[in-house]
């Protein structure tokens, strides 16, 4: 049985039920799904400041499960703490961003990105070009830069969603569209119907990622164990290691 760690940044606890329950609908047979929220932090992640603020906890959450999962996902948008976590864990860690990206630009030549927030947009920038893939992105379609994701998703956000996959596909040449956040979880399956591209929601690729890759991380180097001060116990443990 595979274990993976499906960790939310923000401190929504709908917003993890909401991830959670993608996740276990994208799990592969024989894979088992622990969702987690951020023991601390803020309530959604939308500007750089919160991206960066956002790492500590998720860190946190990471090292306090330690042994009890086979790889982890970082279900935040951007992935903040991705590079850290891979270097400080001995197991596969992804990030939702990076899945969605591989995912979508192999589902299409060229992708597009769909928010409710233009906020995100220099977060996306920064890993798209991480990956390599900047080049593959056919634009992005995103609501005001002070929009905030919904609480619910009925049929007007939906809509709302819609209109800017239509834009996606129809004015840049999208062919895959990533419905870019956490609080999309599970959104893509009910929207799919009524788009003629496929449609990428980040959670599901990382989980089936995630189980792909499950037992193939290497041992973590050998380094010196290096003090910290400040930082919370499970934290600190990660470099007390040798």
């Amino acid at each position: 049985m595979t274990r993976i760690l499906v960790l939310n940044g923000n401190t929504t606890q709908a917003i993890t039920d909401r991830i959670a329950a993608a996740a276990r609908a994208a799990a592969p047979p024989g894979v088992t799904i622990e969702g987690m929220t951020a023991p601390y932090g803020l309530p959604l992640i939308v500007t750089r400041a919160d991206w960066l603020l956002a790492g500590p906890p998720i860190l946190e959450a990471l090292a306090s499960r330690r042994g009890h999962y086979d790889a982890a996902v970082i279900a935040v948008f951007g992935d903040p703490a991705l590079d850290a976590a891979k270097e400080l864990l001995d197991v596969p860690v992804l990030g939702i961003s990076e899945a969605a990206f591989h995912a979508a630009s192999m589902l299409g030549r060229r992708f597009g990105i769909v928010s409710f927030t233009a906020a995100l947009r220099p977060m996306f920038e920064d890993c798209l070009d991480q990956h390599g893939l900047r080049g593959r992105l056919a634009g992005f379609r995103m609501g005001p830069p002070d929009a905030s994701y919904p609480a619910e998703l009925g049929a007007a956000e939906q809509a709302q969603l819609l209109a800017l996959i239509e834009q996606s596909v129809a004015l840049d040449g999208a062919e895959a569209v990533i419905l870019a956040g956490g609080p999309l979880a599970g959104l893509a399956p009910v929207l799919q119907p009524r788009v003629a591209v496929p449609l990428v929601d980040g959670t599901a690729a990382a989980v089936r990622l995630a189980a792909a890759l499950a037992g193939l991380a290497p041992a973590l180097r050998s380094r010196r164990p290096r003090p910290l001060s400040g930082y919370g116990a499970a934290i600190s443990g990660l470099y007390a290691r040798s």
